[in-house]
């Protein structure tokens, strides 16, 4: 006998009936992308979904003198080509263009991106750590702004009953830059990603992704370029400096072992230091 599955989709014109769904069970449905390959991880697709593809705004990119705003459900193909050529943000884009294959990026969106809590290697989220962003969340109680650092820290109880509206950027950053290391067996995924940004104080801050099931900012080599004397440091300072810095745990994985996305690391933050320093140099 087959079994006979009934579905709900809510398409919702407004934040209230959005949560309104959500506080009944409803999955947020958007580019889909990661929703619809639950059965081949062993999930069950859920019964009850709500869409915010008609709530204004979502889908918009405010680009601004002194900050960039960026719609939830604003697509990978659109943020990047948004975003190509504009000084400080040049990380964000080159995550977005590069991020799992074209067909992907027309339909995957930001808030997908960054609010999949099993998806440990989402390419917006180092770039978004290392320019510092924040993102606005909606729920009963109003409009809140979070650090992309405590979203991410409090993610799962922020998303209980509030829904990502927008990413706020400001446009304070000198440069930026970003590298991710693919592997064939890994398909679409990246294995580890190191983003990198200049701060008005000139500092650089460092994020690092799908090396560990978080991304997070990597604290004790911003320290260490920090403190390094003289100007800047080159991109084999960087590389030395990231060796003596390591305190990452690698997650393992079906494409590769904990210990691999571990090693690159070094490799991959000299590349980004590089590609950091190139871009300063051209303006």
């Amino acid at each position: 006998m087959s079994e006979h599955l009934q579905r709900s989709l809510t398409v919702a014109g407004s934040f209230e009936e959005a949560l309104a769904a959500r506080r009944q069970g409803a999955a947020i449905l958007a580019g889909g992308t990661w929703l619809m390959r639950d059965p081949r991880r062993g999930h069950a697709l859920p019964d009850a979904l709500v869409s915010l593809h008609k709530i204004a705004g979502l889908t918009s990119i405010h680009i601004e003198t002194d900050r960039v705003t960026i719609g939830a459900a604003v697509t990978h193909d659109a943020l990047a080509r948004s975003l190509a050529g504009i000084s400080g943000l040049e990380a964000l884009a080159e995550a977005a263009s590069g991020a799992a294959n074209p067909a992907i990026r027309r339909v995957a969106t930001v808030g997908g991106n960054l609010c999949t809590q099993e998806f440990a290697a989402a390419d917006l989220l180092p770039p978004l750590l290392a320019v510092e962003a924040e993102v606005e969340l909606h729920g009963d109680q109003g409009a809140m702004l979070v650090p992309m650092v405590s979203f991410l820290t409090d993610r799962k109880r922020l998303l209980a009953d509030a829904i990502l509206v927008r990413v706020i950027i400001n446009r304070d950053s000198a440069g930026s830059a970003h590298v991710r290391l693919p592997l064939r067996r890994a398909g679409d995924y990246p294995v580890a990603i190191v983003s990198m940004a200049r701060r008005p104080d000139g500092r650089v801050l460092v994020a690092v992704g799908s090396v560990e099931h978080l991304a997070r900012r990597w604290l004790s080599l911003e320290h260490a370029l920090a403190t390094e004397p003289g100007r800047s440091p080159d991109a084999e300072t960087a590389y030395n400096l990231a060796i003596g810095c390591n305190d990452f745990q690698g997650r393992d994985g079906q494409e590769t072992d904990g210990w691999y996305r571990r090693q690159v690391l070094p490799a991959l933050v000299r590349r980004c230091m590089a590609a950091l320093l190139k871009t300063e140099a051209t303006r």
